[in-house]
């Protein structure tokens, strides 16, 4: 990119030009003033660039082509001084096209590991999670008793999770836990909380202390437990 100042106490340039995409650049012949010209060739765009003098002149002509083909040009006309600073020029371009290629790749890899982090968390989703409010929760359970008593939603705050619950004590009872999401963990919202690595974990937690009562509730086993009473009415009736 090359950046155009009105002068050179101005604090911010009046104009840009994108020279990536440079082809050549021919030299105009000093004037009676003894100003230096030389013509860009973009791909899409010629651009007519002035120098002060001569001097002035070949050091621009040398940084443009510099920075554009990451090698410094051979013309024996530059001097020591002015060749040190274009090598200067070539090592900054250098390290800022290596810093550009860095911060996409990690920009490309964040996005890729993000996605792969979303694919696990979909595929590692407990079976008897469902995107349901509280009260329809509540509903699944009560209406559907035989596919299990345990359900994993959404929290109220749509960032968090809950565990719904329904206990079959001396009578039914509705219960609501609160499961906080961290980075790379879930807090279990009881009186002593409870950390673990993931939410089947959050699942299991509640399986094994209530040693089996609690069971996920998942549609398909309350379809087989259905199809099952109705295979066994049936061959009743054929009996009978």
């Amino acid at each position: 990119m090359l950046f155009f100042y009105d002068d050179k106490k101005a604090p911010t340039y009046s104009h840009k030009l994108d020279i990536s995409a440079l082809t050549s650049v021919t030299n105009i012949y000093p004037n009676e003033n003894d100003s230096a010209q030389f013509i860009l060739m973009l791909l899409n765009e010629k651009l007519e660039v002035k120098a002060d003098n001569c001097e002035h002149g070949k050091e621009w002509k040398g940084f443009i082509l510099t920075v554009t083909k990451l090698s410094v040009p051979l013309d024996e006309s530059l001097s020591p001084e002015q060749l040190t600073r274009i090598h200067e020029v070539l090592d900054k371009e250098k390290k800022r096209r290596i810093m550009l290629n860095d911060c996409s790749s990690t920009s490309q890899n964040k996005e890729s590991l993000s996605s792969k982090d979303y694919g696990s968390t979909v595929t590692a989703m407990p079976a008897c999670f469902y995107a349901v409010s509280r009260k329809e929760a509540v509903e699944m359970l009560e209406n559907n008793p035989l596919c299990g008593n345990l359900i994993l939603r959404p929290g109220s705050d749509s960032k968090n999770y809950a565990i719904t619950v329904r206990h079959m004590l001396d009578a039914p009872c509705i219960k609501h836990y609160r499961v906080t999401s961290r980075e790379r963990s879930y807090i279990i919202e009881l009186e002593r909380q409870v950390t673990v690595k993931s939410l089947q974990e959050v699942i299991s937690y509640f399986v094994i202390q209530t040693h089996g009562n609690l069971k996920p509730f998942i549609m398909q086993t309350c379809n087989e437990a259905l199809q099952m009473d109705q295979s066994s009415e049936s061959k009743t009736q054929e009996k009978s």
